[in-house]
């Protein structure tokens, strides 16, 4: 730590975890300073900033940056290619890195000190997914940085659960709906699903709805914002479809009076009255802003149902797994679901191999005394049927013609 003058202002030397700052002393008004105490005391805040990785270098490459600064810098250039939502996300999983690494300069940053920073995580509880979701965001700093190369074979990727989803068994499904009609403060929650159920919506696109996404002359809904690209879509309402959304317009009328196009058919607050269990004050709906979650209703409504544990996300590989038990192409089911993965078309196509097993076996049932065949019953030769004689009467005219009649009562053999 060095202070020294250029000419008539203050300037400090220091170096704070191996990154050196030289710079100019400023006042609290970003002027230079002549006065010796005052540059002193204000060096001591630098170095204070600095150890906490809140201070940059002028000309200092992204590898020398405190991680916190280079963290800071990562998350600013992506808000450019991201989405609010995804912006968020990243912020959230980006405060533990922040915490953990903190003024290590980025290029530093061994595979020894991510190893730890796992086992930490994993200490406290956190899952496999979030663990990678936040390693996910470290790469992506320190590719940056032009220093995952010489760590990333050190650092396995976490086991995670590959399940596709849930689908329900008919006996299931029936009993999640009753158990969600069974309660009218779960009637948002039993709404939602019934359009998960009929349209293979995303919780998040079913939160994202306005009442100008849905006509009601053709019948259908279209998603304008999903996760993915693939996403946007149209999607024809069916019967279930179209009186859920018919009862949720019943209830924006009853509410606030009218619906307008910009407003959210799940609107923020809606259902957050008292629940079962809950002392909460009702909270007043606010139709410009969308609902957040429904959970406290679900796990309400599935642990009545004896399914604990389903996800609402699982409503939409249901729906998917019935397009393809009817034998739906994958064509067909990306166009109503969006993006689909190869994994999930995979899985889809083994479904309707089932399906068609199924049917199949169902027919071999129904074709032989006992629901069996006998090799000697197939290969004997059947007797031959006698022709039955068939007579045709001549209805025609003069002229050779055939009447009408003449055509229905052929019609009819």
């Amino acid at each position: 730590m060095a202070l020294f003058r250029r000419g008539k202002w203050w300037w400090t030397d220091f170096s704070v975890n191996g990154v050196r700052y030289r710079q100019p002393i400023r006042d609290e008004q970003g002027q230079r300073t002549r006065d010796w105490r005052e540059a002193l005391s204000r060096e001591k805040e630098l170095i204070a900033q600095a150890q906490a990785g809140k201070l940059s270098v002028a000309g200092q490459s992204f590898a020398r940056l405190a991680f916190t600064e280079a963290l800071k810098r990562y998350l600013e250039e992506r808000k450019a290619r991201t989405g609010t939502r995804s912006q968020k996300s990243e912020a959230a999983h980006a405060k533990p890195l922040s915490e953990f690494f903190g003024a290590t300069p980025a290029g530093r940053i061994s595979a020894e000190a991510i190893l730890a920073y796992i086992r930490r995580r994993k200490e406290k509880g956190i899952g496999n997914v979030t663990v990678n979701m936040e390693i996910g965001i470290l790469r992506r700093v320190l590719k940056r940085a032009k220093r995952w190369a010489t760590v990333a074979d050190e650092v396995p990727r976490l086991p995670e659960r590959r399940d596709i989803g849930r689908a329900l068994s008919h006996e299931e499904k029936v009993r999640l709906l009753r158990a969600a009609a069974s309660r009218p403060e779960w009637e948002i929650a039993r709404l939602a699903m019934i359009l998960a159920l009929n349209t293979t919506m995303r919780g998040c696109e079913i939160r994202g709805l306005q009442w100008r996404d849905i006509d009601f002359l053709s019948r259908t809904l279209s998603i304008r914002r999903s996760k993915t690209a693939a996403g946007e879509r149209v999607i024809p309402l069916n019967a279930d479809a179209m009186a859920a959304v018919l009862r949720l317009r019943e209830r924006a009328i009853g509410l606030f009076g009218e619906t307008r196009p910009d407003w959210y058919v799940f609107p923020s607050g809606e259902g957050q009255g008292p629940v079962i269990g809950s002392n909460h004050a009702t909270v007043r709906p606010d139709p410009t802003r969308p609902m957040t979650t429904w959970r406290t209703a679900w796990r309400q409504i599935t642990r009545a149902a004896g399914l604990r544990g389903l996800r609402f996300h699982d409503m939409r590989h249901h729906a998917i797994t019935e397009l393809a038990e009817s034998q739906a192409s994958d064509r067909t089911i990306m166009s109503i679901a969006g993006h689909v993965s190869v994994k999930m078309l995979e899985h889809y196509s083994h479904v309707r191999l089932e399906a068609k097993r199924a049917a199949l076996d169902a027919l071999r049932q129904a074709g032989g005394l006992g629901g069996s065949y006998d090799t000697n019953d197939v290969t004997k030769s059947a007797p031959e049927a006698t022709p039955v004689p068939q007579v045709f009467q001549n209805d025609g005219g003069d002229d050779g013609t055939r009447t009408r009649g003449l055509c229905r009562d052929r019609a009819a053999f």
